[in-house]
């Protein structure tokens, strides 16, 4: 049973996906269409109309496996390997300096959220 609930998790983050994919095509967004559905999937979840459990066991699954999932991007990236040498090394600086903004900004969202959250309780 368990195996059918991890399916049917999935499927929903893969449902907010596509709608976001399709949102994107039709208004013409600027955006990713997965970006989009993240946002969707965002306000979904702060709104209350999905709760966290619905997902947990397909969410922690591919978590679990996050690695594995990157392992086409890594063989792709030594594809082009050429690409890095000589100007192309600034992509690697830039792709650091924007993981370091990345966390940070997280970071202070999550901890911003946390405070608000023990306020809120307190």
């Amino acid at each position: 049973m368990s195996i059918i609930r991890i399916m049917v998790h999935i499927m929903i983050l893969y449902s907010l996906f596509f709608i976001g994919v399709q949102i994107q095509t039709r208004l013409d967004l600027p955006i990713p269409g997965s970006i989009v559905g993240m946002l969707l999937f965002f306000l979904l979840l702060f709104f209350k109309v999905i709760q966290p459990n619905w997902i947990e066991e397909g969410t922690s699954l591919l978590l679990r496996h996050m690695p594995l999932l990157f392992l086409p991007v890594t063989a792709g990236v030594i594809g082009f390997v050429h690409l890095f040498s000589g100007t192309g090394i600034f992509l690697v600086f830039i792709a650091i300096f924007s993981t370091v903004i990345v966390i940070v900004v997280a970071g202070l969202t999550t901890k911003w959220l946390v405070q608000k959250k023990e306020q809120s309780d307190g």
